[in-house]
């Protein structure tokens, strides 16, 4: 594969840009994907195919790609497995009058799984399915109020908590308050500010801090203490930390959950699971989908989840992402850029943390660090989503360009010339005031 060597020519991209921007309010579906959230007249804007861990864009340039989807590809684009079960259920319909078999057979599957998981309910995002658990806690408890550590998707109980709550009632936002990660005694704190009043406490078990030992227990511990219930959002950890999701590789077991993303390698489904007393409720509250039993995604799950047990996709995704965290901290040492990267995370995923540079813009360093990478064929925003299509050739490739990558950052700080040279807008934070 090709690095992309010189900025290459993006008139195709910047006429799909303009067309788009004329329908599409952002340019895009999500945020997180949206070109400010790259380098501007470097990245891609589009992309039109992928196979493997590699993607195209508009102009036909490659790139290895550490998004994959928003960790939602796991396996890899065009899965030969996945792809031909979907297009088997596809000669036998998509979405049905009636429940569809698949959604028994998928559910058996995650309940062999999961270690909480004794019954589910199928949605089609994230956001679905926390939004869900954070109701059925409620209608359980027959309490308001939710402690939470983490994301947690856009629904108004959630954004309402961050720095993009514009729409949000502020009778909403008053029933949801943050607690810190590792810190037990921040939650401890609301339970007593709101006594007999917090449904339920929501948190990814794992992000990219590791949790302190007997952090997650201690938490399990004191939630069920105060009477409230414990959710895990497995949307990212679920399908890459371990077949079971983080409960497993950390052996505290939630009363709730939520998984999603790599659960299809790419399709769109979510679903909650849970302890059969918790889960009834939802024969109650209203959790209905017009395309939660939708069956290319539950086939692709089935057939994702086979792929993931027959060919030990876990082990493979941790350890190439070993892989190219000991390079990439190699190269860190290498340029003496201790100051400003930090590797942080798991192998499965971890972010390359940047430093702000003196005097200059905030995200300065990591969008000169975007812009770079793109031009060497690297498609990232610091975060490096590892799938089972990720090889030691593609490390050893990405390694290459970080080569070259991180000795312009370091000339760059040494001359404090971050800015300089720069040639696209500094990438904003996502939750920032609207």
């Amino acid at each position: 594969m090709s690095s992309v060597t010189s900025n290459p020519s993006h008139s195709i991209s910047q006429a799909w840009l303009e067309r788009a921007q004329k329908v599409i309010p952002g340019a895009s579906q999500t945020i997180s994907k949206g070109v400010d959230q790259f380098a501007l007249g470097v990245s891609p804007k589009a992309l039109v195919s992928g196979e493997g861990c590699h993607v195209t864009d508009l102009e036909g340039n490659a790139y290895i790609d550490y998004c994959m989807g928003l960790c939602s590809v796991t396996l890899g684009y065009q899965n030969s497995q996945v792809d031909e079960a979907i297009r088997k259920q596809l000669q036998r319909g998509i979405n049905f009058s009636l429940p569809h078999a698949l959604e028994v057979e998928v559910a058996e599957l995650l309940c062999e799984v999961i270690p909480c998981a004794e019954k589910v309910r199928f949605a089609k995002n994230g956001s679905d399915a926390t939004s869900g658990t954070i109701r059925a806690a409620r209608a359980i408890t027959g309490r308001e109020h939710v402690a939470l550590c983490g994301y947690h998707g856009p629904q108004d109980w959630y954004i309402g908590t961050t720095a993009r709550d514009l729409g949000v009632p502020e009778s909403t936002k008053a029933l949801s308050h943050k607690f810190c990660y590792n810190d037990i005694d921040s939650l401890k704190h609301l339970f007593e500010q709101y006594p007999n009043q917090i449904a339920a406490v929501i948190l990814e078990a794992v992000s990219v801090e590791s949790p302190q030992p007997g952090f997650l227990q201690a938490v399990a511990d004191l939630t069920r203490q105060y009477g409230a219930l414990l959710v895990f959002d497995e949307i990212i950890t679920g399908f890459r930390w371990h077949l079971g999701g983080a409960q497993s590789f950390f052996n505290v077991t939630p009363d709730l959950a939520c998984f999603g993303k790599g659960m299809a390698n790419g399709m769109p489904i979510s679903a909650v699971v849970g302890r059969h007393e918790y889960m009834e409720v939802f024969e109650r509250i209203f959790f209905s989908y017009t395309f939660g039993g939708e069956t290319l995604s539950l086939a692709a799950s089935a057939e994702t989840i086979k792929v993931m047990r027959q060919q030990k996709v876990i082990d493979h995704i941790w350890n190439m992402g070993h892989q190219l965290m000991e390079g990439c901290q190699g190269l860190i040492d290498v340029y003496g850029l201790e100051n400003w990267i930090e590797c942080k995370g798991y192998a499965p995923r971890f972010l390359l943390k940047f430093s702000d540079a003196p005097n200059d813009e905030l995200n300065s360093l990591k969008t000169l660090f975007i812009q770079e990478a793109s031009r060497q064929g690297v498609l990232t925003t610091g975060a490096h989503n590892l799938s089972f299509s990720h090889r030691p050739d593609d490390i050893a490739r990405t390694l290459q360009s970080y080569d070259v990558v991180f000795k312009k950052l370091k000339q760059s700080l040494d001359t404090e010339s971050v800015m300089q040279t720069l040639e696209v807008p500094v990438v904003p934070p996502v939750f920032r005031p609207l």
